[in-house]
C-alpha cells in the first residue's frame, strides 16, 4: 500500500497535467489573438520542459493549498528536469511498467476525481472533456510517474542500516525531532465468504463461453471484449493484458492454465480461481515469464447469501463471547480467510518491505478501520459486510488485540519506526548523491532568467 505521503504526492503530480485548460496543447494565444508557441524553459538530455506544464503544477498546487519549499519558479522546474534524469536512466537499465500497472493506476486517478467531483458528468463538465479523454491525456504522465518511482526504487534497493546505525542516530536525535507514531492497532479477523448461487455460475460460465465464440467465429477481437466486460479493472483498459508475469505472482490455478497456453489465437477453458472466473489467451512467452490476455467475471452475490453469512457470523460471535472457543479458535478452525487463518486471525501489514502486525488506522481495509475505531482492546464487533483485497464481498467480525495510542517513539518501543526513519534517511541521501552525479553528465541548457535560482541540486547552471 503507498505512503499517506507519496499517495499525496503522485496525486499531485498526475492532477498538475490535467489541471491545465481541456486539451492542452503546445501553443497559446497572446494579446492579439494569435497562436504561440509554448515555451521552452530547460533542456535537460534532449527533453525539453514546457513553460505550460511548470503553470499546470503551480495551479494544481494552489489548488490544494500546497506550499513550495522555496520559488515555486524555481522548485516546479527543478523537480521536472530530475524527473527527466530518473527517466533517461530507466532507458539505459530496461526498468520498464507494464501497459496494465499504467491503466490501473489511471483508474485510481480517475476514480479519485469522480469522487472528489461528485459524479462522472460533473468530473466531464468541470474537464470539458469525456472520461475517456482525461484518461488518455493522463496516460503518459502515470507512465512516467511509476517509471521514475520504479527506478527510484532500483537505485536504493541494496541500502541496509544496522541496528548499531539506529541506535546512534537515535541517540544523537534533538528532542524536537524524534519522530511522532501515530495510533497503530493490532487487529485479529475472521471471515465467511456468502455462497454463490450454481445459477449465478452457470451464468456466468456461459457469458465467457459465448465471449470465447465470438473470438473464435471472428466476430471480434478477444482485447475489445476484454475492454468491454472484463470486470479486472487493473486490465481491462489494456483490453485485459497483464505484462510479462512469473508464476508466483499470479493464482496458481490461473498461472497453470496460463503457462501451458501454446497457440496465441486459441482461447483457453474456463478458469476459476480465487478472483472469479476467467478466460485466457496467449500473446507471448519471455524465459520464464508469460504475458497473455484475461477477461474475469465475478458471480454476484445475492442479499440473502450475505444475511446467511452475517448470521453465521453472529452465531459465531455469540459463542466466542460466551466462552465456548476463542476467537483464536474460530479464526484458525471457522475462518475462510486463507491471509490469517494460520495465524490465529491476526492481520499483517507489509510497510518498506517489513511485515508488521501493527496497522496505522488509514492503513486498514476502511471497513475494517470504521468498525475497529470505537471498539476497546479485547472486544469483538458486530457481523459486518467487507470487499476484499481480491475484490470478493466477505462477511467479518473482528477482535481489537491491542491499541499503541499516538507518542513520541522511543528506540525500545519503536525500533521499527526509527528503523525506517534511518533507512529513508540514507535513500534520500543517495538518491541525492546520484542525482548530483547525473547531472554533471547530462546536458542541460537553462533560461537565462533561472540562473540566479537557489536549487536543491548542484550543476544546473555552468
Amino acid at each position: 500500500m503507498m505512503k499517506q505521503g507519496k499517495f499525496f504526492s503522485a496525486i499531485l503530480a498526475a492532477a498538475a497535467f490535467l489541471a491545465a485548460a481541456p486539451g492542452m496543447a503546445q501553443s497559446k494565444a497572446d494579446s492579439t489573438g494569435a497562436n504561440v508557441v509554448d515555451e521552452v524553459i530547460w533542456v535537460v538530455g534532449d527533453e525539453p520542459i514546457l513553460k505550460s506544464e511548470v503553470e499546470a503544477m503551480r495551479l494544481q498546487a494552489a489548488q490544494e493549498g500546497t506550499r513550495w519549499n522555496g520559488d515555486p519558479d524555481c522548485v516546479i522546474p527543478e523537480q521536472l528536469a530530475v524527473q527527466k534524469l530518473f527517466l533517461h536512466q530507466a532507458v539505459i537499465d530496461s526498468v520498464e511498467v507494464t501497459e496494465a500497472e499504467v491503466q490501473g493506476q489511471v483508474d485510481n486517478y480517475v476514480d479519485f476525481w469522480i469522487q472528489q467531483a461528485g459524479s462522472r458528468e460533473k468530473l466531464e463538465e468541470y474537464k470539458k472533456q469525456s472520461i475517456t479523454q482525461i484518461r488518455n491525456e493522463l496516460h503518459d504522465v502515470v507512465h512516467d510517474q511509476m517509471t521514475t518511482q520504479r527506478m527510484r526504487e532500483k537505485l536504493v534497493e541494496d541500502i541496509k542500516v544496522t541496528p548499531g546505525e539506529v541506535r546512534r542516530y537515535f541517540k544523537d536525535l534533538p528532542q524536537d525531532s524524534i519522530p511522532f507514531v501515530p495510533t497503530e492497532v493490532e487487529v485479529q479477523i475472521l471471515t465467511q465468504t456468502p455462497r454463490i448461487e450454481q445459477e449465478e455460475i452457470n451464468r456466468v460460465k456461459e457469458e465467457l463461453r459465448s465471449f470465447t465464440d465470438r473470438v473464435n467465429k471472428g466476430e471480434t477481437s478477444f482485447a475489445t471484449l476484454a475492454r468491454l466486460y472484463s470486470e479486472d479493472p487493473g486490465s481491462a483498459r489494456a483490453g485485459g493484458e497483464i505484462g510479462f508475469t512469473g508464476r508466483g505472482t499470479l493464482d496458481p490455478a490461473f498461472a497453470n492454465v496460463a503457462f501451458n497456453l501454446t497457440d496465441p489465437k486459441k482461447v483457453s477453458k474456463i478458469v476459476e480461481s480465487e478472483f472469479g472466473y476467467h478466460i485466457i489467451q496467449l500473446i507471448d512467452k519471455r524465459g520464464d515469464k508469460v504475458n497473455v490476455r484475461h477477461i474475469l467475471l465475478k458471480p454476484r452475490i445475492s442479499e440473502k447469501s450475505v444475511d446467511e453469512a452475517l448470521l453465521r457470523l453472529d452465531s459465531i460471535r455469540t459463542d466466542i463471547v460466551n466462552g465456548v472457543f476463542t476467537f483464536e479458535d474460530g479464526a484458525t478452525v471457522i475462518s475462510d480467510d486463507k491471509d490469517t487463518r494460520n495465524n490465529h486471525g491476526l492481520m499483517s501489514n507489509v510497510t518498506d518491505g517489513m511485515r508488521t502486525s501493527r496497522f496505522q488506522m488509514q492503513d486498514l481495509p476502511a471497513e475494517v478501520g470504521k468498525v475497529v475505531d470505537t471498539m476497546k482492546v479485547g472486544q469483538v464487533s458486530a457481523p459486518f459486510r467487507m470487499i476484499n483485497k481480491r475484490g470478493k464481498t466477505v462477511c467479518a467480525i473482528v477482535k481489537l488485540k491491542n491499541r499503541v495510542e499516538g507518542h513520541k517513539a522511543t528506540i525500545t518501543e519503536d525500533f521499527q519506526v526509527m528503523q525506517e526513519v534511518v533507512l529513508g534517511k540514507r535513500k534520500q541521501e543517495k538518491l541525492h548523491e546520484w542525482v548530483v552525479g547525473k547531472i554533471k553528465s547530462t546536458y542541460v541548457r537553462i533560461n537565462d532568467r533561472y540562473k540566479d535560482c537557489k536549487f536543491e541540486y548542484q550543476g544546473w547552471i555552468r
